[in-house]
């Protein structure tokens, strides 16, 4: 798992995958978190826009995540 954040842009990517790894599909999960998930439908990483403002003073956040019925697998 790596954490990637751009504060020009307040972008905060958490990869699940590799990074770089390639998305085939993003799913908004929650005002400005999106999921990405890769060509077998893995969930790739998390993308979070606005992250100062999304997780004000929180080191953590939560958000419900639809893999249907996959297990979820972190490498």
């Amino acid at each position: 798992m790596k954490v990637e954040y751009d504060p020009k842009r307040d972008l905060l990517y958490l990869w699940l995958k590799a990074p770089g790894t390639k998305a085939t599909r993003t799913k908004t999960i929650a005002p400005g978190v999106h999921a990405d998930f890769g060509l077998e439908d893995e969930l790739i990483g998390l993308e979070v826009l606005d992250a100062s403002e999304v997780l004000q003073d929180n080191v953590q956040f939560e958000v419900d995540v639809d893999v249907s019925g996959r297990p979820l697998e972190v490498s």
